[in-house]
């Protein structure tokens, strides 16, 4: 029965400069490495032949850009609601720069000076599933990390902060869907980038 269940596919972007060196990449909008570019396209081997009845893709160029290479790009919406984290003042660190400063700073209990808090994420990963639970087929998202990781935990009806738990390299697939019914929203993949560069896969 799972194969007319709907399944939602999250396809986090390619490699950019910043994710390479960990840099918290929220809002700043910097495109994707040579690799990040390769990997997406070997993304959209993976996603060939599958059909969806939406494309949905964070505004910011890292996501669409994937989304594009991946072949998607004449299909994907833009959903503001998908933007990556605001980061406020942690923009650009690390996350061992701000604990540094902050011993004990953990992104989702503690959020950001000047920024987002897991809430106001939480809030914005629960209208895309509110949207995407009106669509009578598969959906495509290309976004990124925290965002996908929160919306991953609401998806499953678990508390936001829980998407602690949900690890994303870049150019990953993951899928969510239901079991036996629509009651029952389950992971059916997580982070699959046997596509990618296995130098990647190490970051």
């Amino acid at each position: 029965m799972s194969d007319i269940l709907p399944e939602v596919y999250l396809a986090r972007h390619g490699e950019t400069a910043w994710s390479l060196s960990r840099q918290a990449t929220g809002r700043t909008d910097i495109p994707l490495t040579d690799r990040g570019e390769h990997d997406a396209q070997e993304m959209g081997a993976v996603l060939q032949g599958l059909s969806f009845v939406q494309v949905l893709t964070s505004p910011l160029q890292r996501a669409q850009r994937t989304a594009e290479l991946a072949g998607f790009g004449d299909r994907a919406q833009p959903d503001p609601d998908l933007m990556e984290w605001d980061y406020g003042t942690y923009e650009g660190r690390r996350t061992a720069e701000i604990q540094a400063e902050r011993p004990g700073w953990r992104l989702l209990e503690d959020g950001c000076p000047k920024g987002e808090t897991l809430q106001a994420v939480s809030a914005r990963a629960e209208r895309v599933i509110d949207r995407i639970r009106t669509q009578r087929g598969n959906v495509l998202i290309f976004a990124h990390r925290d965002i996908m990781r929160v919306l991953t935990a609401r998806w499953l009806g678990l508390p936001a902060a829980n998407a602690r738990h949900f690890f994303l390299t870049t150019a990953s697939l993951s899928i969510l869907g239901y079991h036996h019914d629509l009651g029952e929203p389950v992971i059916r993949l997580w982070n699959d980038a046997r596509h990618v560069d296995t130098v990647q896969q190490t970051k």
